[in-house]
């Protein structure tokens, strides 16, 4: 059997009780698995990753690395920042910087973000070499619970026995069943290296990515639109949701609400150099309306790739929706088979897949004990006004622990680096709020930010939640001025109060 090693020491090699080819065969090599892979090897184990990325309907593909670093998080993030600096070189001017206004080079910004991506594809690659774990950019799916057959581009095959298999393959956008839809529109996996200007541009979808997406286009200067089935940011808390929305139609973003598309038509081809013209026929409020874009972004959920592993070789269950049900936290059904990452039902977030990947390995391959904690787990959504949630939205800290139970403390606050703008409809949107339960002495239960650096701040105060802060704990806590983080260490006026939240600077 496996003999557990200290976690800090250089493993040597393992004794095994199988004749597998590897110890480990993880299948995606995004976050979660490369973290997963990573860890095993640390301890000893012979470790195969798999990845391989299926083209889209735009042939857009990408290197090793998964959604996050290449269609996620990091290209979003970047985005995000190259509308942010637009808004800053305004608000240079008021601080007394002589600048000149330029248009902004939307194929300069692709070109620099798809460099930084490829050095870090690059850079894993030669990481998981140096880490002893054997790589294959290949498609693999279940022969038998031991066995993959794996394909690569050219259409060659291998077969590859493992004794345990990680299934870390993530999942990708869904395309709705319209007419046109995946002839002409693109998702999230398209935007990021998109090598045409994007143009007058149409999101479909209230989720986070969309709303995203919709406000970077606006911040980099494009006419952008957001089509709204019902509501916002569906499962964050609806108060802070519907501000973000009011934010970005102050900036400039129209949104259709209640709609949805019917049919896309093209009217003029996209070339390599320009958009496409496209008829979105759709319906809003029971009347049927047209109107032209150039491009058409679907963000409306996504799909684990579940089903794309055949899965019956094996007999693994799994959802309609592509989740797989886990028990002893991350191993499924199939004794031998475990799942991570946003295979599960729980936040599609990038840094837990990690955790879940290493702590996974560790309790394989390192005589660990420790599970994944999937409460109280900060995220952050990088919209024009930036939201950063830990815990419960307030609704669902109601219907946890009761009305009379649940006592909101709440404020709007200015940040100080915005107090020199000329008074504008964007004030008064910044806000933060405390939700605590009033029968456990005021423990904070969910906090939320609407804000500049909501990611540093929210993850910050989030490690007061797992260590079951109370409201008390945070007015002990002396606040860094000026800041916007301190107005947690100062909040006074509850919801309950009805008092205004109107708060006077300094």
């Amino acid at each position: 059997m496996f003999r557990v090693q200290v976690p800090d020491q250089d493993a040597p090699d393992m004794e095994r009780a199988h004749d597998f080819n590897f110890d480990l065969a993880v299948l995606g090599g995004g976050s979660g698995g490369l973290a997963c892979a990573k860890e095993a090897a640390k301890h000893g184990a012979k470790v195969v990753v798999f990845d391989f990325v299926q083209p889209t309907p735009l042939k857009t593909t990408w290197g090793l690395g998964g959604t996050c670093l290449n269609v996620g998080c990091i290209p979003k993030k970047l985005m995000h920042t190259a509308s942010i600096y637009g808004e800053l070189a305004e608000d240079a001017q008021l601080y007394g910087w002589n600048l000149t206004k330029n248009s902004h080079d939307w194929d300069r910004m692709v070109g620099n973000i798809q460099n930084h991506i490829k050095a870090q594809n690059w850079k894993i690659r030669v990481d998981l070499r140096d880490k002893n774990v054997t790589y294959y950019n290949e498609y693999a799916t279940f022969v038998d619970k031991h066995t993959v057959k794996s394909v690569n581009k050219r259409g060659a095959e291998r077969t590859v026995t493992a004794d345990k298999f990680v299934l870390a393959m993530g999942g990708r956008p869904n395309y709705p069943d319209v007419p046109g839809a995946q002839d002409y529109a693109i998702t999230s996996d398209d935007i990021f290296s998109l090598k045409y200007h994007p143009g007058k541009t149409l999101c479909v979808g209230a989720s986070y990515i969309s709303l995203e997406c919709a406000g970077f286009l606006n911040g980099l200067g494009i006419d952008t639109t957001v089509m709204v089935r019902s509501i916002l940011l569906r499962g964050f808390d609806k108060d802070c949701s519907e501000k973000i929305g009011g934010y970005m139609e102050q900036c400039g973003v129209k949104f259709l609400r209640p709609c949805v598309p019917n049919k896309i038509e093209c009217v003029k081809e996209a070339t390599d150099s320009s958009a496409p013209e496209l008829r979105v026929s759709f319906t809003q409020n029971g009347e049927e309306k047209s109107d032209i874009f150039n491009t058409v972004l679907f963000a409306i959920g996504r799909k684990p790739l579940t089903d794309k592993i055949n899965p019956g070789a094996i007999g693994l269950k799994y959802d309609p929706n592509g989740k797989i049900p886990v028990t002893e936290e991350e191993l499924t059904n199939v004794d031998n088979v475990y799942a991570i990452g946003d295979l599960l039902n729980a936040p599609e977030l990038t840094p837990l897949a990690i955790q879940s990947g290493r702590l996974l390995a560790k309790r394989l391959y390192a005589g660990s004990k420790i599970l994944t904690d999937y409460v109280n787990v900060p995220t952050t959504v990088f919209t024009p006004l930036e939201y950063g949630s830990v815990g419960l939205s307030e609704d669902a800290a109601i219907a946890k622990y009761g009305e009379e139970n649940v006592e909101v403390y709440h404020t709007k606050h200015t940040p100080t680096e915005q107090v020199v703008r000329e008074a504008s409809a964007l004030e008064g949107y910044n806000y933060a709020k405390l939700i605590c339960n009033r029968a456990d002495n005021e423990r904070v239960v969910g906090l939320h930010y609407l804000g500049p650096n909501a990611g540093e701040i929210t993850g910050g105060f989030g490690l007061g939640l797992i260590m079951g802060a109370t409201k008390s704990d945070f007015d002990r806590l002396v606040g860094i001025h000026p800041t916007s983080s301190e107005v947690f260490t100062t909040m006074n006026i509850t919801r309950r109060s009805g008092q205004s939240i109107d708060v006077e600077d300094c």
